[in-house]
């Protein structure tokens, strides 16, 4: 068991009235860590210190900002067996899940490192003599970072990095699923030598998520909200944002298509589908969610990716390398399991794995799915995967459409233009074409449309976001006026 502490104006800390919550292993329900239940007192007290940090911070040169979030890559990368144990503790995932997070988040660190020197702006021409006229970028202010658990060191350093390398202060709300987890990072980052209240980092219990989060968007201080997490939760987020005025950027749900057209390298595709369908037992906001297949080559493609899923070791990550480890609850069990049932009452076939009893759910895939099925609209969040069969690219991407979401999408074709032509129709912020749904990079404009959000994370795209632009004018010569 970890035990959590909060993060105030550089002192570590637990809540004011010493109140804490436990999270509990999904497997064996051991308790995993206790953490702080931070008050609305607390949550103040962080958007205090980071305002009060937020001078000086934004003053700092990009160089000695580098430096630090460069240091804070190498501090993370230096507990990459720490992040393990705590994601299998807390959340059930695997290691190779974990080295992942690890990896990608002290990119991220070192990719925001990277743009502090790029944080430019441009002069405009003017009509008026003698006028220069600029477009500057400037850091907002304080920014509240909001991430979920599925990929927690990932998600976790993506709330931080970026608004910390434009120049901002950050509070940091940890997920109440994995608090020891989001724990770490802070850690990582303090041993860099951040100055106090540059990072804040405040825990709360479940029940009192609402409050906590109402308080920090409603304080004045506080100037951009980033969130990853539920579109339910989204939604809320967004209300809250737009009572206030306060920009925000929202990475949401999902539903990712996954299209395989008749002229496709099916292997590659089986390759790829696998490993977006049930990497993390397919928690992951860009899970491939929707397998979309030509018929001509269905039973081929299916075929081969029944015998792909099959082959993925599933078990207790904390006993031995798996793929698929733990869900994350049992109310993820019972949903997948509710969406099997509704599929194979609708005449779908199940082609592996199948329901369960624990959170150890195997790959499991539903073929001849249609639209009358609840787990062609619904995402499942778990490691349970609709087929659904189409005789043409029309009706290929017809489907992949056919939801609410839009963030990530794929599409596998040997002819690339075809495939380019294609994807420009799909609804989607990401898509990759004879690639897997699943990919991510520190330097490239992460979003998603529709039910999944907007606003961007990432390179020059997340600059913009964190950033204000500010309209800049030095009359250089003597300025005519009409009276």
């Amino acid at each position: 068991m970890q035990e959590v502490n909060m993060l105030i104006n550089g002192q570590r800390c637990f809540a004011a009235d010493a109140a804490y919550f436990e999270r509990r292993n999904p497997l064996d329900h051991s308790v995993a860590s206790r953490a702080p239940a931070a008050t609305v007192a607390d949550a103040r007290a962080a958007v205090q210190a980071a305002a009060d940090a937020f001078p000086a911070w934004a003053a700092m040169g990009p160089g000695e900002r580098r430096s630090l979030l460069t240091r804070a890559a190498d501090a993370l990368q230096a507990r990459a067996e720490a992040f393990a144990d705590a994601m299998a503790a807390e959340t059930g995932a695997s290691h190779h899940w974990a080295a992942f997070n690890v990896h990608l988040a002290a990119d991220g660190l070192r990719e925001a490192a990277a743009m502090t020197t790029q944080i430019a702006g441009e002069i405009i021409p003017s009509e008026v003599p003698g006028n220069l006229a600029m477009g500057l970028r400037q850091a907002a202010g304080v920014v509240l970072g909001i991430a979920p658990w599925n990929a927690p060191v990932i998600l976790g350093v993506r709330a931080i990095a970026l608004p910390l390398a434009c120049g901002n202060t950050v509070v940091f709300k940890g997920s109440e699923i994995c608090p020891a987890t989001h724990g770490l990072i802070i850690e990582a980052i303090q041993d860099a030598g951040l100055p106090p209240g540059v990072v804040n980092f405040i825990t709360n219990a479940p029940q009192d998520a609402g409050q906590i989060v109402d308080a920090i968007i409603a304080n004045p201080a506080v100037r951009r909200v980033n969130f990853t997490g539920s579109t339910r939760v989204g939604r809320i987020i967004a209300a809250q944002c737009a009572r206030h005025l306060k920009p925000a950027v929202l990475e949401l749900g999902g539903k990712a298509p996954f299209i395989v057209l008749h002229d496709a390298d099916i292997e590659a595709a089986v390759q790829a589908a696998a490993f977006g369908a049930f990497a993390n037992s397919g928690q992951i906001c860009m899970s491939t969610e929707r397998i979309i297949v030509d018929e001509r080559v269905a039973d081929d493609f299916v075929a081969r990716l029944v015998a792909k899923a099959r082959s993925l070791p599933l078990g207790d990550p904390r006993q031995g390398p798996v793929v698929l480890g733990s869900v994350v609850d049992l109310a993820t069990v019972q949903r997948c399991n509710a969406l099997i049932e509704d599929a194979l009452a609708k005449g779908a076939t199940l082609v592996c794995g199948g329901k369960a009893e624990s959170t150890l759910m195997p790959a499991t895939l539903l073929d001849h799915v249609t639209a009358q099925m609840n787990i062609y609209h619904e995402e499942s969040f778990g490691p349970v995967k609709p087929i659904v069969r189409v005789k043409d690219d029309e009706a290929a991407i017809a489907c992949a459409n056919d939801n609410e979401y839009g963030l990530s999408a794929a599409l596998f074709s040997r002819d690339v233009a075809r495939a380019l032509s294609l994807a420009r129709r799909i609804e989607s912020g990401i898509c990759h074409i004879n690639g897997a749904t699943v990919h991510d990079e520190a330097q490239m404009p992460f979003g998603g449309v529709k039910s999944s959000g907007f606003g961007h994370f990432g390179g020059k795209a997340g600059i913009a976001e964190f950033t204000d632009l500010r309209w800049v004018t030095v009359q250089t010569t003597p300025r005519h006026y009409p009276f």
